[in-house]
């Protein structure tokens, strides 16, 4: 018998059935990350990145496909983490756009929703890469819209769309000559496949699958953003919450909640509007959202209880950390930063909020979407610090309505080198060209370990090995942290140069770190050479050369 139709209870099972695969097999999509470094999270990205889809169908019952297909897209777009995460999101986005208003859907139906998924997520990247997540997409949207003409049982269908699908991702290490030295095929790539295959499966399988696809416990990101401590907290409940609406333009609702409270917040599109506001009456700013749409995610914080609390508890540091100024600036600052000393570093530079994260923790687009609501000032100016959070920060940006800036360094050297060149006395257009010069003649080495055996630009690595790295390349290969350090070092130098700042990380004693600038300041007589405690882990030292 033909299955000819899915239904919205049917896709809603798949998009559950993608996540448990998905999170069952991430640490092997991690595992195909190029580099063997310890930083290989595209699979964790993209699990958690679903997990916040799924929350956002999990309470539908007798879903259509539409409904099924919007929900996954928008609790994708906030949770979206790491690039992988932002190119999956936008997959659903491009997905869910083409299902609008549809009960039930058919192979053409499918084979549409896959292109404009392919389209979508080609749209959102600025440079596309052959070789990639984007490429596996592509490739099974087209076959599936080859293919749906003659093929109208879906199941035979998905089967056929997933075995072209790997044969697509098995050809990517011949589009990226990396892949095919490191001997992996594109981690984003699997990921997808794993997840239409976790989708193919449930849909196949009788009887329900539970919405648990979580059971056991995740290593999160810890939360990114304290409470924030004040002696006079004028606005005590922090009242959010999603509105599930058809009103497509909600300025009226923004402009009518300013008058309960501050830090409000009101973002989203496609038939989800998200609220953030801190005020003393919660219940008539829900009554008045209720006017608009059906209520959901609804989470409302008594701010002076948590006051009281965090004074008598040893976290009061993280959370003054991030204590932002009600004053509206001209210019602030958000950055992404993972360790004591970096973080000290920045808020010395003036940096008025720090989002935890950086390798191997990632903050979601929600997160940075709450880092903007904090911060008041004219211009806000992001440093994601890492080539994986920038995606992340474009999507947040283009989902405030507030004007933000996005700088792409893609390390904590370049963040320090663009904060440095700042000049608050200059206006935007003028400090970014200044960003982007002092950037320039910036480069990080970054020495760590490796976590897997493998073979990249003709170095034999292997588990465990001392490995440093700089804009991609593998420099220097040992079993001495400070013998990689110093061939990192050696290899990146030039004439050019007259500054080496070492960051020692939280593995690294302070005298170790002095004796291994002793050994450079040796070799780099001409050099000004200086340690900073960075705090960072897995990293044990980043070095910045200017």
């Amino acid at each position: 018998m033909k299955n000819e139709f899915i239904d919205g209870i049917m896709l809603k099972k798949a998009f559950i059935g993608a996540a448990k695969l998905l999170e069952s097999n991430k640490e092997e999509v991690n595992a195909l990350n190029v580099f063997p470094v310890p930083d290989g999270d595209t699979g964790t990205n993209m699990s958690l990145t679903m997990k916040s889809a799924i929350k956002h169908i999990s309470n539908l019952e007798n879903p259509t496909v539409g409904e099924v297909a919007m929900g996954i897209s928008n609790g994708s777009l906030m949770g979206a983490r790491g690039n992988s995460g932002v190119i999956l999101s936008q997959l659903f986005r491009g997905f869910a756009n083409s299902l609008k208003g549809k009960a039930e859907i058919n192979t053409m139906d499918l084979a549409k929703a896959f292109k404009s998924a392919s389209e979508t997520a080609y749209k959102a990247v600025m440079k596309p890469t052959e070789g990639t997540i984007l490429t596996v997409a592509k490739g099974c949207a087209d076959y599936a819209l080859e293919l749906a003409d003659k093929e109208k049982d879906v199941l035979v269908f998905m089967e056929k769309v997933i075995n072209k699908g790997n044969e697509v991702l098995n050809k990517t290490p011949d589009m990226l000559p990396v892949l095919k030295q490191a001997g992996v095929v594109d981690a984003g790539g699997k990921g997808l496949m794993v997840v239409l295959t976790g989708a193919y499966n449930a849909i196949t399988t009788k009887g329900d699958i539970s919405l648990d696809i979580y059971p056991t416990k995740i290593d999160e990101p810890k939360e990114a953003f304290p409470t924030t401590v004040t002696e006079d907290i004028e606005f005590g409940y922090c009242t959010e919450f999603m509105i599930n609406t058809d009103i497509e333009e909600y300025e009226d609702l923004r402009q009518e909640l300013t008058r309960y409270g501050d830090s409000l917040m009101v973002v989203g599109g496609n038939g989800l509007i998200k609220v953030h506001i801190h005020t003393n009456n919660p219940g008539q700013v829900l009554e008045r959202a209720l006017e608009i749409g059906e209520l959901t995610d609804i989470k409302i914080d008594n701010m002076r209880y948590q006051h009281r609390h965090v004074l008598e508890d040893a976290s009061l540091d993280s959370a003054k950390d991030n204590e932002v100024s009600e004053e509206m600036k001209k210019y602030g600052f958000i950055t992404v930063s993972i360790g004591e000393g970096l973080n000290t570093v920045f808020k010395e530079l003036n940096v008025d909020y720090i989002i935890p994260g950086g390798q191997t923790m990632n903050p979601s687009t929600e997160d940075i979407l709450k880092a903007i609501d904090e911060v008041r000032a004219e211009h806000i100016i992001i440093l994601p610090n890492n080539g994986n959070i920038v995606l992340a920060a474009d999507q947040a940006k283009e989902l405030s309505d507030k004007n933000v800036h996005v700088f792409p360094t893609k390390t904590i050297p370049e963040g320090v080198a663009a904060l440095i060149s700042f000049d608050p006395e200059l206006d935007i257009e003028e400090n970014l060209v200044n960003m982007e010069e002092a950037v320039a003649h910036v480069k990080t080495g970054q020495v760590t370990y490796a976590v897997r055996d493998t073979e990249i630009e003709d170095k034999k690595i292997k588990k465990d090995d001392i490995i440093g790295f700089s804009n991609g390349e593998i420099v220097a290969v040992g079993d001495s942290i400070d013998e990689v350090g110093y061939e990192l070092v050696k290899g990146i130098v030039n004439d050019d140069y007259s500054l080496i700042t070492i960051f020692y990380g939280n593995e690294i004693e302070e005298e170790k770190a002095y004796q291994f600038a002793e050994r450079l300041e040796e070799e780099f007589e001409d050099f000004d050479i200086e340690v900073i405690f960075g705090g960072q882990p897995l990293y044990y030292y980043i070095i910045s050369i200017e």
